[in-house]
């Protein structure tokens, strides 16, 4: 059957390559008994896809049943799926057959066939491997001739390396795998679609006709879509009840789009440092807080020298006021080698944050407060004082780094910085 045919009969709109090569595939199949995995998010349309390839099959006469298996309770889905014996638990009062006996020489549609229990996916893997499978409470060996169609909107090969999934059923199932893109992969397709529902919605509420303006279509084309066609839908449904017919603009349209957020840039690679479960905004202000912890401790250090340069161990200040989201921050290629550097420039001087690497770290003033001190002899000989308590420090630890950095009111790893800019190794 040609690609246009299939879709006017099954009512599938859009003209995407993704969205052509997923029928086509779809079409290829459907003649045959192979298994097929269906991929994709939630709301892209998996179970239409598995309408098709039943209604194209020699099957197409036979029974189809589709199956949430993430909304059957574990305790009860092996009596759904394969059918129990009487007696077999606590209220089996009658013997029943289950979907796999019913839909014999017929389609059984499994949606997030990942969310199945380990068990339930061993009775499965039998079912697949030679048609065979056992009721709940028997012993008897039954045959079922029925052709399994899968979809789930998880990573099932990551599921199996976590244990939560079988990798032998996992190969079982996708025999053909067909990828169903998201709305946001098909965005040339969301202005057809909003108009196929503003139509049908028309009809079946009795209300006047929608229609958008070039930036209303606009609007809708660029937004995210996470909900992908059934949040469409929803939102289409919701406008044509709630405004009146004619065309809308983009100001009224988006009143119905939820505010969805947008994606952070990817500003550092997997490192020892960050939890894999942290997300880029989470590692974002991660960074940003060790920048603000290196400063709040070189201006203790700072003024520690200062107030009492012959003592060993500088006056503790009170750690200043939190710095606020700086709004023009270049990250360096690693952050780990940033070294805080006290420069001597004259009366106006300050503390110039200074990285080991070439990319510098620009931060504007109005964010970091700066520390400033008169120009004075003493001033003259800030670093060889700073070197001189370093040493102190170590010598009074016997070297050992942790409490010579307590003994200067500064972090570890400041002072592993301050080692290595001073070549004290």
């Amino acid at each position: 059957m040609e690609l246009i045919q299939v879709k006017q009969r099954f009512g599938i709109v859009g003209n995407s390559s993704m969205l052509n090569n997923a029928l086509e595939t779809a079409i290829r199949v459907a003649p045959t008994d192979m298994n097929v995995l269906i991929l994709g998010d939630s709301g892209v349309g998996k179970e239409s896809f598995s309408k098709i390839i039943h209604q194209l099959s020699g099957r197409k006469h036979a029974p189809f049943i589709a199956v949430n298996c993430g909304a059957i309770p574990e305790g009860t889905i092996d009596s759904e799926l394969f059918g129990h014996e009487k007696g077999a638990f606590t209220g089996a009062t009658d013997k029943r057959k289950g979907y796999f006996e019913t839909v014999n020489g017929g389609t059984i549609f499994l949606d997030e066939v990942g969310e199945l229990p380990l068990g339930t996916q061993a009775r499965l893997l039998r079912i697949l491997e030679n048609g065979e499978f056992i009721k709940v409470g028997s012993s008897v060996v039954q045959k079922t001739d029925v052709r399994v169609v899968c979809a789930t909107n998880r990573d099932l090969l990551e599921r199996a390396r976590q244990g939560k999934f079988r990798e032998d059923l996992y190969y079982r199932l996708a025999t053909v795998p067909i990828r169903v893109p998201k709305l946001a992969e098909r965005r040339e397709d969301i202005a057809l679609l909003f108009r196929k529902f503003a139509s049908d919605f028309a009809e079946t509420h009795r209300s006047g006709h929608i229609d958008l303006t070039p930036e209303a279509q606009q609007l809708i084309s660029q937004y995210a879509w996470p909900g992908n066609v059934r949040q469409l839908k929803n939102v289409t449904e919701q406008i044509c009840v709630l405004e009146d017919a004619g065309t809308l603009s983009a100001d009224t349209v988006s009143k119905y789009l939820p505010p969805s957020e947008p994606s952070l840039p990817v500003l550092l690679g997997k490192s020892e440092n960050f939890g894999e479960g942290m997300s880029e905004r989470d590692i974002f202000y991660k960074v940003l807080i060790d920048l603000k912890r290196d400063v709040t401790d070189l201006k203790k250090l700072v003024f520690g020298m200062l107030e009492n340069p012959a003592a060993a161990q500088p006056v503790v200040m009170q750690p200043p006021a939190p710095i606020q989201s700086p709004q023009h921050i270049q990250l360096p290629s690693s952050i780990e080698h940033q070294t805080a550097k006290p420069i001597n420039a004259g009366a106006d001087s300050g503390v110039i944050i200074q990285p080991h690497d070439e990319n510098p770290i620009e931060v504007e003033h109005e964010y970091v407060e700066a520390v400033s001190f008169p120009a004075t002899d003493d001033n003259l000989s800030l670093e060889e004082k700073e070197l001189e308590m370093i040493r102190k420090a170590l010598t009074k630890s016997k070297g050992r780094r942790k409490k010579a950095a307590e003994a200067l009111g500064i972090s570890e790893r400041t002072l592993y910085r301050k080692i290595k800019q001073y070549e004290l190794e």
